[in-house]
């Protein structure tokens, strides 16, 4: 099969060059152009990362010497790539306006940005959980002329420990009305440098500009169903989150309490429920789908970041620490990997189960 042409926007920050990194031997996918600020446009992609290159392993060779465009020039990237994914670190209004030029020239835009996650007619999916919101590209098209154009987005890193195994017992026909939810936050999700040593280290910092929002509202656009076109956001689940930032490299970690309404399931049936868990990109066969999505750990000390995180080639959510709880019915522990699955991994999976839906 001949691989699909694709490019990365804001290729140079930490979430681009996860991108270069994962889609380096992609089965679906090869990155041809990528594009990042002008200060970088002109430059071999090796010259323009030189001395911030922030992954383990070297800069995959294929991408060494592809010239970085400027990702505010849309018609660069013409010619060159079918599908991109968006990285840019941009205030919210130029994203949402570049990529929305992007969509309008025929590309497919698949970003990891917050810019697009609360408009009406863009699908903001975690493909195991809401794969059938991607039928919203049909009425974007549309709406806005667009005859192969398209924008899909993640939703926010810190939901995806959680979200999937709260979904996995609402679709085994249990109804979960109020989850209480304390985020423990990698630093690397504050982006490169994050913060700084002398804030991290010996400390923990109890706020998270804009995250407690996006962790109780963007779920349940992730849980609404699709009505007439529109996503109606489930109504009948509350969420109240703490976010804090907390001095671990990679993986979010979300302590969840939640109180069921009518039946609850048992300890043993939740568990049962996770460890058989499997949705579409499974049945898809998605070259990312982590197999199995929901790993449960018995012991009672995990999971845990470091020996966690990477799981299922760091796109699976490691679950464990299930018990009663006090005030609500049950609590569990959830991680994930926020620079992989909450981000560029996710968004990859994402672009994967749009090629298999056939939308480009």
């Amino acid at each position: 099969m001949d691989r699909i042409k694709v490019g990365v926007l804001g290729a140079t920050g930490m979430v681009g060059q996860n991108y270069i990194r994962l889609l380096s031997n992609h089965p679906w996918f090869e990155v041809a152009y990528v594009a990042a600020s002008p200060n970088s446009a002109g430059k071999r992609y090796a010259d323009a990362v030189q001395g911030r290159w922030l992954m383990a392993e070297p800069i995959p060779e294929a991408a060494r010497g592809l010239i970085v465009g400027d990702a505010n020039m849309v018609g660069l990237a013409k010619g060159k790539c079918k599908l991109v994914f968006s990285a840019i670190e941009a205030e919210k209004d130029v994203v949402r306006r570049l990529e929305e030029e992007y969509a309008k020239e025929g590309f497919s835009v698949v970003s990891n940005n917050s810019a697009h996650r609360s408009t009406p007619d863009v699908p903001m999916i975690v493909p195991e959980v809401n794969w059938e919101h991607t039928a919203l590209i049909s009425t974007q098209r549309k709406r806005r002329g667009w005859n192969q154009g398209l924008i899909a987005v993640k939703p926010n890193c810190s939901i995806q420990s959680y979200v999937t195994p709260l979904y996995a017992l609402i679709r085994a026909g249990y109804h979960i009305e109020a989850a209480f939810v304390t985020t423990m936050q990698a630093v690397s999700g504050a982006g490169f440098p994050g913060p700084a040593s002398l804030q991290m280290i010996d400390n923990v910092i109890p706020f998270i500009k804009g995250e407690e929002e996006k962790s109780e509202q963007e779920p349940l656009r992730v849980l609404g169903k699709l009505v007439n076109g529109e996503v109606v956001a489930e109504k009948s689940l509350r969420i109240s989150a703490h976010c804090n930032r907390v001095p671990v490299i990679d993986g979010h970690t979300a302590c969840v309490s939640m109180k069921f309404a009518g039946p609850k399931p048992s300890l043993q049936d939740i568990i049962r429920i996770w460890s058989e868990f499997t949705s579409e990109p499974q049945k898809l066969n998605l070259p990312s789908a982590p197999r199995p999505p929901i790993i449960y750990r018995g012991e009672p000390d995990r999971p845990q970041p470091r020996m966690d995180r990477d799981a299922g080639k760091s796109m699976a959510v490691t679950v464990g620490r299930l018990r009663p709880c006090n005030v609500f019915d049950y609590r569990f522990v959830g991680l994930s990997h926020n620079t992989v699955r909450g981000a560029a991994g996710g968004a990859i999976l994402t672009a994967e189960l749009l090629k298999a839906q056939g939308y480009f």
